[in-house]
């Protein structure tokens, strides 16, 4: 499966620019019919808490964009929305095939909390998989990353395939590419990071977004600064780890005894 990651300079608040740079990066690609294009966390409107600005109007303009990128290239494509149920919004990675059709909607379930995020997109309940390219993919948005239990509840789904998109400052890039492959390795899996770059009101990002494979190498890495990563996931190399070396067999799933002291 062709993988790509549009690792964007999100214009602040500016839905239409960002639309606009959205397609010119995808201008120059060859043809991704059956591929993943991943864009990052609120891609259209930056990690912004103006909720009147970032929320979605009738019809959601933002998931008509995505729902259009993936009929004219024929894949499938995920990206960063505000999505708003019986009036709650959530921050969502939202998946769109290339019939038009809404494969996956994940909340995020760990609202950042020092951003006060929480506050005005409250957290998911629940894990979702899809199937596309061979794959079952399990997408999760940015903090969800620092929580590895979310990941194993994937697994348990027969998530092969995980991304991540964010928008992950650069004072904390070593956590990103580190928890990345950390991911990657627990859980014998694919993880696509999916970062974005530039500068917003908030902070500076150096994109670093990744592949990573199973055994936990970076097999693509969009370095920093406005990228477009491009990269080949194959699922047979899912399956012939975990035959290989059946690690993901062996979790205990009863939770251990602790034991403060003595008795």
């Amino acid at each position: 499966m062709t993988v790509v990651g549009l690792q964007l300079d999100i214009a602040w608040e500016d839905k239409a620019a960002n639309f606009r740079r959205v397609r010119e990066l995808l201008k120059p690609l060859p043809p991704l019919t059956g591929g993943l294009i991943v864009l990052p966390e609120m891609f259209a409107t930056g990690f912004s808490m103006n909720t009147v600005l970032t929320r979605q109007g009738t019809p959601a303009e933002t998931e008509e964009f995505l729902a259009e990128l993936a009929g004219t290239t024929g894949a499938a494509v995920m990206g960063g929305v505000v999505g708003t149920h019986h009036d709650v919004l959530h921050n969502e990675a939202v998946t769109f095939g290339p019939d038009g059709r809404c494969l996956a909607r994940f909340a995020k379930i760990h609202p950042f909390s020092p951003a006060g995020e929480g506050l005005h997109y409250p957290a998911g309940q629940t894990v979702v998989t899809f199937e596309w390219g061979g794959f079952r993919i399990a997408p999760v948005v940015c903090y969800d990353l620092r929580f590895p239990e979310l990941f194993r509840a994937g697994l348990d789904l027969g998530a092969t395939f995980f991304t991540v998109i964010a928008q992950w400052p650069d004072r904390r890039l070593a956590h990103w590419t580190t928890l990345l492959q950390a991911r990657a390795i627990e859980n014998q899996a694919y993880v696509l990071g999916v970062n974005r770059a530039g500068r917003d009101t908030i902070g500076t990002y150096s994109g670093r977004s990744c592949l990573v494979n199973p055994f936990g190498i970076p097999v693509a890495d969009a370095g920093e600064g406005e990228a477009v990563l491009l990269g080949s996931a194959d699922p047979a190399a899912v399956e012939r780890w975990r035959q290989d070396f059946p690690a993901w067999k062996d979790r205990t799933r009863s939770s251990p005894r602790l034991n403060s002291g003595p008795a």
